[in-house]
């Protein structure tokens, strides 16, 4: 809309400038000034590097203007996360760099408050070591899996297609294939867009069962077994609750929900798309386990799990004791933090609803280790993750491996303008407006994409072996330091309670664990 605007407008101001010039020569001057804008424009409208600019040419321009201009304005354009709160500015610039493979070397020391409680480090060894390219991956798939998966350690963290437009969903999978990891669909279902690039998918199968739904809104098995068999899904993920709004089924407003995207997900067109908050193929521990064994003899033995965010601790704990009375495990879990994000969610529950990464991740390691279950299931850290640093403090707390969603989207052009859920996002990632999508350059996204994961996975690698180790099986919390208090610093192991391998088989159970534990019922959430 803007490009066209831009040119009927130029077209017009030429004009009037040919025929005053034609009255008096005198107004041929005015070409200097509208020449140059007019060559400016032009440029915006078929550059692929700035979607902005593109989607609004030379009025664009303001928005970088007023970032050099004030502190407060960039602040605003740049730091601010879905809930208002500052959101670090370098992490953004971090990842915009990587993408672009520019320097993200910063001059004069760190830009955090390292005095500040809740301020976190790694402790740094003397003798760094050089980490091998294996480590970079990981095999999912315990001994019930047929197929099992050699993921990598950062992958594309579910995005479905309809919050996001058809370009962004094309490059984020263009840019897994060149670099070899994978991308989760998403609960939107699995759309011609995730295939069309080749890179591998995770399927996620959400409350709403979304590509695999029958008219009632059931789970269709028929349909389930044929998409599943495709070579490009690896993995199947049960969508239980999502960081950023657990206990609520997933959003897409109606002005988003196009023709076509109804069609792929079975429902009727520009209506509000709202997800039921629990399954219906399944209500208890042993139910979800069930379906676990269905959705992997299904899709041919591929590995499945599932993904939630911690609420409360029994519940997880009545999964753990149906493991141990059905023998059935999941290849992996996917644990989201409650300060995880999205396109549209409540703001309570965004804000107030759902446990942080940090403490789900030890939680859900912890429960695992108690039960002698954590060999034969991955752990999936989800959460606001942008950086190597944050997948090494994430693995030293229990995670196998990590899932980013806002790095994805910060690396193809997100400017955080949190207009998501308006379908008017400026940059054509998260709208159905094919005016506004159509700038967004898919090859230029894509090797942004596959640019930032490979130096973030390289980064991920230094900060290992800065730590003095070659594999992450080596980490444990004593590697991560947090400043407690004003004047104390201690390790994660001194700040969290850790237990030993069967502990929650025993009499003696750990405090802060046998209320919870007692509650846990393998029938029953």
């Amino acid at each position: 809309m803007w490009q066209r605007l831009f040119f009927i407008i130029s077209v017009v101001i030429l004009t009037v400038i040919h025929f005053l010039g034609k009255w008096d020569a005198d107004y041929y001057w005015l070409y200097a000034i509208a020449g140059p804008l007019f060559l400016l424009g032009t440029y915006d409208c078929l550059q692929t590097k700035r979607v902005v600019l593109r989607n609004y040419p030379l009025i664009g321009h303001l928005r970088y203007m007023l970032l050099e201009i004030r502190p407060q304005i960039r602040q605003y354009f740049i730091e601010s996360d879905k809930s208002g709160r500052p959101f670090n500015r370098e992490a953004r610039e971090l990842v915009v760099n990587r993408a672009h493979q520019t320097l993200d070397e910063l001059p004069f020391g760190t830009q955090s408050d390292v005095y500040q409680p809740g301020y976190d480090f790694i402790s740094h060894s003397m003798k760094v070591v050089k980490v091998d390219e294996a480590e970079a991956r990981v095999l999912i798939g315990n001994d019930q899996c047929e197929n099992p998966y050699v993921a990598s350690r950062l992958n594309v963290s579910a995005m479905s297609f309809g919050a996001l437009s058809r370009h962004a969903i094309r490059a984020l999978n263009r840019g897994a294939k060149r670099g070899n990891y994978y991308h989760n669909t998403g609960e939107g279902g699995l759309s011609p867009y995730h295939l069309q690039e080749g890179g591998d998918i995770v399927w996620q199968i959400g409350t709403g069962y979304f590509g695999c739904r029958t008219k009632e809104g059931g789970f269709d098995e028929v349909e389930f077994e044929s998409k599943a068999s495709h070579t490009q899904v690896k993995m199947i993920e049960i969508k239980i609750s999502q960081g950023a709004k657990p206990g609520h089924g997933g959003i897409l407003p109606g002005v988003k929900v196009s023709e076509e995207i109804a069609a792929i997900r079975g429902l009727e067109p520009h209506k509000d798309a709202i997800s039921p908050p629990c399954h219906s193929e399944f209500s208890t521990p042993i139910g979800l386990l069930e379906f676990v064994v269905r959705l992997r003899k299904l899709s041919g033995g591929k590995p499945v799990g599932f993904k939630l965010c911690i609420g409360q601790r029994a519940q997880f704990l009545a999964i753990c004791k149906a493991m141990l009375k059905t023998q059935i495990y999941p290849d992996f879990i996917t644990v989201d933090g409650g300060e995880g994000g999205t396109g549209a969610a409540p703001v309570e529950y965004s804000d107030s609803v759902g446990m942080p990464l940090n403490d789900a991740l030890l939680f859900v390691h912890n429960s695992l280790v108690g039960t002698n279950l954590r060999d034969k299931i991955r752990i999936i850290a989800s959460g606001k993750i942008i950086s190597g640093f944050d997948m090494v403090s994430k693995m030293a707390l229990g995670a196998d491996l990590c899932n980013s969603a806002r790095g994805m989207l910060f690396s193809i052009g997100c400017i955080q303008s949190r207009r998501c859920h308006t379908n008017t996002c400026p940059t054509g990632i998260a709208t159905q407006d094919k005016r506004r999508f159509k700038s967004l350059d898919i090859e230029d996204k894509a090797n942004s994409a596959y640019h930032f994961h490979q130096a973030t996975i390289q980064s991920f690698r230094d900060v290992l072996g800065v730590s003095g180790h070659s594999r992450v099986a080596d980490l444990s919390p004593s590697n991560l330091q947090t400043r407690y208090d004003y004047g104390e610093i201690m390790s994660f192991d001194e700040v969290y309670q850790y237990l030993k391998p069967g502990e929650l088989l025993t009499d003696d159970l750990p405090d802060h664990f046998s209320l919870h534990w007692s509650k846990a019922d393998a029938h029953a959430f």
